[in-house]
């Protein structure tokens, strides 16, 4: 429900930002692109710590990666992901700590999204990957 703004009340963008969350780990675990599109504004970057530096991975490229490969879905691997944390600055901005999975690597992830005109939308991802045996 919108307040006297016309911008969605807090537990409306909570319920918004849990269904980008959503469909985001959806389009994860199914290797499902359009999903994975549906969530991530189009100038969204992917960061991770490589070799003591920052490895910088544009949407497409993540994209690609993701058309290449088996899904954890195709491949029967279990299914963990959870919302940790959500902070929601203001009506347009908000941050989200989210835990999941694709064994034998779990991440944890730090999202930054923004409200646009087309509703919440991540613009950036910040991930840690750990390799279990």
């Amino acid at each position: 429900m919108p307040d006297a703004s016309g911008r969605p009340s807090g537990a409306s963008a909570v319920a918004e930002i849990e269904a980008v969350i959503q469909t985001y780990f959806d389009g994860l675990y199914e290797g499902d692109v359009e999903k994975l599109a549906a969530a991530f504004h189009p100038v969204s970057h992917l960061y991770s710590e490589k070799d003591g530096g920052v490895a910088d991975l544009p949407r497409e490229q993540w994209f690609e990666w993701v058309r290449k490969r088996d899904s954890a879905r195709k491949l029967g691997l279990k299914r963990d992901d959870r919302i940790l944390m959500m902070d929601i600055s203001g009506p347009e901005t908000a941050f989200v700590k989210v835990a999941c999975q694709i064994p034998p690597r779990y991440f944890t992830d730090y999202l930054v999204l923004n409200r646009t005109g087309e509703g919440w939308k991540i613009v950036s991802k910040v991930f840690r990957t750990e390799v279990r045996e």
